[in-house]
């Protein structure tokens, strides 16, 4: 848990020091990676706001994005296109902001029904920088799955915050 906290501030330091906020579209992390960026006292000053997406009525209904728009672009849950999209569309309906992180994935302890395994998540980063990733933890742990989901969502952040130009 600690990790995920460490993260988080360090995220939210690179956000406040850039003055630039973030919006959070995750699924089968179910709120973790939110929870750590607002542990951060101050984080008023970055964090616009997220969305657990953990259904296809979260989906359209928190996010604006229809099944019938992703099936006719060929993108399913749980992808990394999908992480792209869900990413670019929570930073743009945050008002255009900075920021975009998404994950999405199977936490378990099954699979989904894409045919993804349990510990596999995709993720993804909109902004200055783009990053998008893959995972697979190997793990039918369903809560160890979504805290290294978490993890990892978060350190690709930093990863693309340090890397983002002035």
């Amino acid at each position: 848990m600690h990790d995920i906290l460490a993260m988080g501030a360090r995220a939210g330091a690179l956000l406040k020091a850039r003055g630039e906020k973030i919006a959070v579209g995750e699924t089968s992390s179910g709120g973790l990676i939110s929870a750590s960026l607002l542990a951060v006292p101050g984080a008023s000053a970055y964090y616009a706001g997220g969305a657990i997406t953990y259904s296809a009525l979260s989906i359209g209904g928190l996010v604006g994005i229809s099944l019938d728009d992703m099936r006719a672009r060929g993108i399913r849950s749980s992808s990394e296109p999908y992480a792209e999209l869900l990413a670019e569309t929570v930073r743009v309906r945050h008002g255009g902001i900075a920021w975009g992180l998404s994950e999405t994935g199977a936490a378990g302890p099954t699979g989904n029904p894409y045919g993804d395994p349990a510990g596999h998540t995709c993720m993804a980063v909109a902004g200055p920088v783009k990053r998008v990733r893959t995972l697979r933890t190997g793990s039918s742990d369903r809560v160890a799955n979504m805290w290294a989901f978490a993890e990892a969502a978060l350190a690709l952040l930093v990863e693309a915050l340090e890397a983002a130009p002035r």
